[in-house]
């Protein structure tokens, strides 16, 4: 299986040199162009970063996990997954830490662990994804991705419930 990556790498050399590219310019310009991007989108990447910092350490996520919870748990939710649900769109890092402790204290095969297992593979970090890719080609205007974004985030943590319910 190490060798996989490898070979992909001399794959796309022997092509690029039998339809006569410039592998090696061709690679330092898409460096390049990485590095531009890079730069291009670490303004945006600082302030998604200190804003998800500014929540997680203001106590603000727990405030808000604890007014959403009553709700939550009426409905079928286990509390434990409400802090989960509220950071996976926003932080990638500090959803996995929540889930890892999940995991933990009640176990991969607990009904707990089950759903924030499923919700970890079918959310996304919807703000970290519109900060990347829309500061990368330079779109200012999201329109109506955040709130379809987000609209799919709760839909897949519904879901997540739902499915473990029916199928575990």
């Amino acid at each position: 299986m190490e060798i996989i990556i490898p070979l992909v790498a001399v794959g796309f050399v022997v092509f690029g040199l039998v339809k006569k590219v410039g592998v090696f310019d061709a690679f330092l310009t898409g460096a390049k162009e990485g590095l531009h991007t890079a730069y291009t989108i670490a303004p945006t990447l600082v302030g998604l970063i200190t804003a998800v910092t500014m929540l997680r350490e203001s106590g603000a996520i727990e405030m808000l996990t604890e007014a959403i919870t009553p709700l939550a748990q009426r409905l079928g939710f286990p509390a434990e997954i409400v802090p989960v649900a509220l950071l996976r769109p926003v932080s990638g890092g500090g959803s996995t830490a929540l889930l890892v402790d999940i995991l933990e204290r009640f176990g991969p095969d607990s009904f707990q662990g089950r759903i924030v297992s499923v919700m970890a593979g079918s959310t996304e970090t919807t703000f970290y994804a519109i900060a990347v890719y829309y500061g990368a080609v330079g779109v200012k205007k999201t329109r109506h991705t955040l709130m379809s974004g987000l609209a799919a985030d709760f839909t897949a943590v519904v879901f997540s419930v739902l499915t473990v319910r029916l199928f575990m």
